[in-house]
C-alpha cells in the first residue's frame, strides 16, 4: 500500500504547477488548464486523507468540486469565445476591461 506522504507530496507539486501556470502564462486556456490543474491537486489530497481516515467524506467532497469545476469550465469558456468574438483577441494583457 503506497503511503499517504506521496499522494500529498504528488498533490503539492500538481498544485505548485498549477499555481506556476496561472502566474506566468498570459492564455487565458492555459490559465484555465491550470486551475483545473490546482482543483485536482486538491482532490488528490482529498481522497488521500479519505481513504487514510476510512471515511467517505473527501470523496463525496471531490464529487461536488468536481461539479462545480465543469460549470466554471463551461462558463469560462464561453466567456473567452464571446471576448475573442468581441476584441479578436484573447490575450489577458490585451484585455483590461470587459467595457464595450
Amino acid at each position: 500500500m503506497v503511503k499517504v506522504d506521496y499522494y500529498i507530496i504528488l498533490s503539492a507539486i500538481l498544485f505548485i504547477t498549477g499555481a506556476l501556470g496561472v502566474l506566468v502564462r498570459r492564455n487565458p486556456l492555459i490559465i484555465f488548464m491550470s486551475v483545473e490543474l490546482m482543483l485536482n491537486a486538491a482532490n488528490l489530497a482529498f481522497v488521500a486523507f479519505a481513504n487514510m481516515h476510512n471515511n467517505l467524506d473527501g470523496q463525496i467532497f471531490v464529487f461536488f468540486v468536481m461539479t462545480v469545476a465543469a460549470a466554471e469550465v463551461a462558463v469560462g469558456l464561453a466567456l473567452i469565445v464571446q471576448i475573442f468574438k468581441a476584441k479578436h483577441s484573447i490575450n489577458v494583457d490585451d484585455i483590461n476591461s470587459l467595457k464595450g
